[in-house]
């Protein structure tokens, strides 16, 4: 059985099934008109929301059966949302190359890295590249996703809704299995760079 049988065997099990998740279409974003100020200033808005410290982490998908490999991108826009049911979210840019692979698996793992792994996060930041060479991994229970080696955590999910929003879309998952090595610090990113928690 390949991971999109896999896949389907578990929301059989599991009793529900994730909604459509082709993205929405492209909305009409706001344009603001040359005689008007913009509300904020884009390069303000980055500079302060910087000051937000957050975790990153990498979004994996399995390879479709036949076709290329697994997918995945770097995320720090990453959150929880929901105990009952379990849900957590992501925000992924509209022009994501990756984004439809994982739409179109409809499924993914959460892999939250560790503060060792500034390199992997880059190398998932960038498109066009294997990003997977050399990477140690292992399938995700349910999903069959990349488990990356070395994450602090895992998530695995299905795609439950897709929900507009802005020049992103925001990507709801339910979780159907997770788990921690609860032995590293996790990797932090703060005002455009990598940051770690300070020794106790």
């Amino acid at each position: 059985m390949g991971h999109a049988g896999a896949a389907a065997a578990a929301v059989r099990y599991l009793g529900y099934a994730p909604v459509p998740v082709e993205p929405p279409a492209r909305s009409r974003l706001r344009c603001v008109p040359e005689d008007e100020r913009a509300p904020v200033d884009p390069a303000e808005f980055r500079r302060v929301l910087g000051n937000f410290v957050s975790g990153v982490t990498i979004i994996t998908a399995p390879a479709p059966e036949g076709g290329p490999g697994p997918a995945g991108f770097a995320c720090q826009s990453f959150a929880s949302l929901s105990l009952d049911p379990p849900l957590v979210c992501f925000m992924v840019g509209r022009a994501s190359t990756t984004w439809p692979r994982i739409s179109r698996a409809g499924v993914f793992c959460v892999n939250v890295l560790g503060a060792g792994q500034d390199e992997l996060c880059r190398a998932f930041a960038v498109s066009g590249a294997d990003k997977f060479a050399g990477v140690a991994h292992d399938p995700a229970p349910v999903s069959g996703a990349p488990r990356l080696a070395g994450a602090v955590a895992w998530i695995d999910c299905a795609v439950h809704a897709v929900h507009p929003g802005g020049d992103h879309l925001i990507v709801v998952g339910r979780v159907t299995a997770l788990g921690t090595d609860g032995t590293d610090r996790p990797l932090l990113f703060h005002r455009g760079r990598f940051a770690h928690l300070a020794d106790d």
